[in-house]
């Protein structure tokens, strides 16, 4: 460990542990990228969580939290110190009769819905996956797919934040609600999110049914029924056959039904179609050929063939099996817009330009299925909606999602072509991209354009609680302006702390395939040691903590600002920031 770091260690209270390891090797879930943080740490308590974050902020480093690294970005890679929540999880404080649930913020979705399940309680809504962590789900904005929930974050009645100066900042609809929607939301920019109090629902199981239909039924119902019929659906529509997989569950008090077996869910059918779709980064010609055989044996190959229901707990029934590596792209776009951007893109993938209007050639490209077709409605939500929330705002929230496999973590040939050609449409129809999905701006304004004021608020808060940029990195300068327009070109003399990416290389890994190493530019090397300056609690710890450091303080009333150095000043009442959705 570098001689500064263990100085600087000794100057806070040794009675507190820094659990921090080198020679990590960090990926994606996906294995798409890869990083070497300096760091590894993984702390255990909100004291040695604000303690790290101090000794970040005196050896200048950037810091990063993760949890299951399912996005498969960028997001995370870090050269600097990477901090992981997995141990610090536990169930804080049930109530059994009003739904209200305090825990630790890195405990992952798959625990928490079994504890939960203990005091017969449940999530009212899942994505398709349990395995992030609960801190997770709010940063990147995670939705299922039900017409009547939002975002998974709806459910959220306060959080505690740990910030750039070490202080420990609880926020709620009625203290701090600025901080809160912007960290509702955070993209990891803010700070740590120490714990989160929500609102569960009783636990409930769903029966769900699931078969196969034609694309033009699809459509057809698409407003008179598809998506308002049941509670959860789900769409996979498969192009080429031109056809679809409808998934539908309800609450029921039904006698549990395991499902039954399929052919990709078992070891045989699972490597029979890893193996084509190897087969098809070599010749890419046979995957309509894949997706007839793969989705027949699965769905059947004619719509109504096949039939397949089960009742399950809904922790589990809500999931789905995401099979092999993956990019994933996925944008937000109204409801009623939906048949009109299938439409389009089924044209363009069939060669008929004229009904796509998508400025890109399809001559010679093959694409991966299916495309994910989901949906949420925000505008149920009586909560402050988050400051980046990508849902519409008067209706309905359609979200497509372009999936394409990484057969032994290899890259499709049709990534950057279908891609280009997708995105291209999503802007034209209006969309905004997934936070934590695999797309691409034009630049760090585009997504300004988009969102406008609540744009602009989230950067004011972001500046406000972290004014030296420890918590944000390059994914945040292609794709936030971090920094006014006319600025200076480098947010980096605005944001000393903010990590630039230096390269990117191939690893050299094995299983790595076509995965990348992301490599940041280490300024700490560079930079001058900052000053050390004796810190002054504002606020003393609530009383259900353990006491922490003479650095770190905690307020429900208002946050502290980093202003110099390790000073801060007291941010007034009415700072001019929207506090209602």
């Amino acid at each position: 460990m570098d001689p500064s770091i263990l100085h600087e260690l000794s100057r806070l209270d040794p009675a507190v542990p820094f659990r921090a390891s080198t020679h990590h090797l960090h990926h994606t879930w996906a294995k798409t990228f890869f990083s070497r943080p300096e760091l590894y740490l993984r702390p255990q308590s909100v004291p040695e969580i604000q303690q790290l974050v101090t000794l970040a902020r005196r050896c200048r480093r950037r810091l990063v939290t993760v949890g299951s690294a399912h996005s498969p970005s960028d997001l995370t890679c870090t050269s600097s110190w990477l901090v992981n929540l997995d141990d610090f999880n536990r169930v804080l404080h049930v109530d059994s009769e009003t739904g209200s649930v305090t825990v630790e913020a890195g405990i992952r979705l798959s625990e928490l819905g079994v504890r939960l399940e203990e005091h017969g309680l449940a999530l009212a809504n899942l994505g398709s996956i349990d395995s992030q962590s609960i801190a997770g789900v709010i940063t990147t904005g995670t939705h299922g797919s039900s017409l009547r929930h939002g975002l998974l974050s709806e459910c959220i009645e306060a959080l505690s934040l740990v910030l750039a100066n070490g202080q420990l900042v609880r926020c709620s609809t009625t203290n701090n609600p600025a901080l809160f929607r912007a960290a509702l939301l955070s993209l990891g920019a803010l700070g740590i999110i120490v714990e989160v109090t929500f609102k569960a629902k009783p636990s409930f199981n769903i029966a769900w049914r699931q078969e196969r239909y034609s694309l033009a039924r699809v459509l057809n119902d698409w407003s008179s029924g598809l998506w308002t019929s049941h509670e959860f659906v789900r769409v996979w529509w498969l192009p080429y056959e031109k056809g679809a997989i409808i998934w539908r569950a309800d609450k029921t008090d039904l006698p549990l039904r395991a499902p039954p077996k399929n052919f990709y869910g078992e070891r045989l059918g699972y490597h029979i179609y890893h193996n084509l779709l190897a087969l098809s980064s070599y010749f890419p010609r046979i995957l309509p050929w894949v997706e007839w055989f793969v989705f027949g044996m699965q769905y059947g190959f004619r719509a109504g063939s096949v039939v397949t229901e089960a009742v399950e707990p809904a922790r589990t029934g809500l999931l789905m099996n995401c099979l092999f590596s993956q990019f994933v792209n996925e944008w937000a776009l109204p409801l009623e817009k939906g048949p009109e951007a299938i439409g389009r893109l089924s044209a363009w993938l069939h060669g008929d330009a004229e009904t796509a209007r998508i400025p890109f050639p399809v001559q010679g490209l093959w694409v991966h299925c299916p495309v994910e077709v989901r949906v949420s409605d925000s505008t149920r939500n009586s909560n402050l909606r988050p400051f980046l929330d990508p849902t519409c705002r008067e209706g309905p929230t359609l979200y497509l999602n372009a999936t394409l496999y990484r057969a032994y973590s290899r890259d499709p040939p049709c990534r950057a072509r279908y891609y280009e050609a997708f995105e291209w449409l999503m802007r034209d129809m209006g969309a905004k991209p997934h936070w934590a999905k695999n797309f691409t701006t034009t630049g760090p304004h585009e997504l300004r354009e988009r969102y406008g004021q609540d744009m602009d608020e989230w950067l004011t808060v972001r500046q406000e609680v972290d004014p030296d940029g420890m918590f944000v990195g390059e994914w945040h300068c292609r794709h936030l302006p971090l920094t006014p327009a006319d600025d200076t070109p480098d947010p980096r003399e605005r944001l000393p702390l903010l990590e630039r990416e230096r390269e990117r290389r191939r690893p050299d890994i094995s299983g790595a395939g076509d995965g990348i190493e992301w490599v940041g530019d280490r300024r700490w090397k560079t930079q001058p040691a900052q000053p050390f300056v004796d810190e002054k609690s504002t606020y003393e710890l609530p009383p259900d903590h353990a006491p922490s450091p003479p650095t770190t303080a905690t307020s429900e009333e208002s946050f502290d600002l980093l202003a110099k150095g390790e000073a801060s000043i007291l941010l007034p009442e009415g700072s001019g920031r929207s506090q209602r959705a």
